[in-house]
């Protein structure tokens, strides 16, 4: 496997040490080094992909340094619109490496959203007109390419990529530390709390990640039919405005549970929920300030300058609450909502973490849909 000490060492040595992107569980151990060695303002985590590119972008104008940006390839397609009409060598040539952790690579065994996506990452990147390079874990080899890569880079003055295959960085860095105080419930216990105070008159619609599939283990547990949940299996930061498009085509109050990293990174579908003044909409956001799915690594919520409240108010939610610190606040708000009408906004404050035996869910996506739509009306 190759070091991530190594591999940033050299990085270095060619005077890329900016760092800007979205965390990805593929990259996990060489985003986890540079979280702890790098100083805060040269390691961003951004909002979603096309920011990241945005970003770096502004900081190779200001500089003339190369930027180094990092995603998922479920991520590619946020970062196509700033990559073809603002750093390509016909625009404004702006140099940058794009690391890319490898999902669904072809003839691996990984999840369904993952594999359409999997199959398709190399012919997308090949089609930006944009050289890569694979790596996957050969440690000599993938030094030589990033080299390669970074020659290429500078040379045509537009970005290149790197397509990591899973278990390419070794671990180099201890687990970092837990900063969440142990009073804060678990997500899965705001999630039970949220279930017991709501019918069959209401749908919930939950977000990709750990938020969906604690759900689904919650009502397996329980007994609990799970016709009247949509689980977002992919399409990070969109469940929101899925639970949109749903809720204008009922008259059941519309729940989406959503996580905090989601919310930020499609932010701006918020103003379209508020604008529309949807009565039955309502918007739960449990906030664990971390991208928990892919590796712990924080979310722009942990700043305390960011109030995620105030930001669905100024996006014209009706009701907002917020933010709940423990499991009475949530009971009792709970309570409240249920005469009042949407859109409503709640922040519920979770700890970091998920137990290590969380399952998925055993049905396909097809099948969940399709049973979902059966109990819709």
């Amino acid at each position: 496997m190759t070091s991530s000490s190594l591999f940033i060492k050299k990085l270095n040595n060619y005077g890329i040490n900016f760092f800007v992107g979205v965390p990805d569980s593929l990259l996990k151990n060489f985003t986890d080094f540079i979280l702890k060695k790098s100083n805060p303002k040269n390691n961003i985590i951004a909002a979603n992909e096309g920011t990241a590119v945005a970003i770096a972008a502004g900081y190779n104008i200001s500089s003339k340094k190369i930027p180094f940006v990092y995603l998922q390839n479920s991520g590619l397609g946020n970062l196509i619109n700033p990559l073809l009409s603002l750093t390509d060598k016909k625009v404004y040539k702006i140099p940058m490496i794009i690391m890319v952790g490898w999902r669904g690579e072809p003839n691996k065994v990984d999840e369904p959203q993952h594999l359409t996506q999997g199959k398709s990452t190399l012919d997308l990147i090949r089609a930006t007109k944009k050289k890569v390079q694979i790596l996957d874990g050969n440690e000599e080899k993938d030094i030589s390419k990033l080299l390669k890569a970074i020659k290429i880079t500078k040379k045509e003055k537009e970005p290149t990529f790197l397509l990591v295959k899973k278990n390419t960085f070794s671990q180099t860095l201890s687990k970092i530390n837990k900063t969440e105080t142990k009073k804060l419930i678990s997500r899965e216990v705001a999630i039970e709390e949220i279930i017991k105070n709501f019918n069959k008159n209401y749908k919930i619609i939950s977000t990709t990640g750990m938020i969906s599939r604690e759900l689904y283990e919650i009502r397996k547990n329980n007994n609990q039919k799970i016709f009247n949940d949509f689980l977002v299996v992919g399409s990070m930061g969109h469940a929101s405005q899925i639970a949109l498009g749903m809720s204008l085509n009922t008259k059941k109050k519309i729940i989406c549970l959503d996580g905090d990293g989601a919310m930020l990174m499609h932010l701006g579908g918020m103003t379209s929920i508020g604008g529309l003044n949807l009565k039955n909409f309502i918007h739960i956001v449990l906030n664990n300030r971390a991208h928990d799915s892919v590796g712990g690594q924080p979310t722009a919520s942990i700043n305390k300058n960011i109030s995620l409240c105030k930001i669905a108010s100024g996006c014209g939610y009706k009701n907002v609450f917020g933010p709940l610190k423990n499991l009475f606040e949530i009971k009792s708000h709970l309570k409240k909502i249920q005469n009042k009408k949407g859109p409503i906004f709640i922040e519920i404050i979770v700890k970091k973490g998920f137990r290590k035996n969380l399952g998925r869910p055993k049905e396909k996506p097809i099948t969940l849909k399709n049973n979902f739509i059966k109990n819709f009306i």
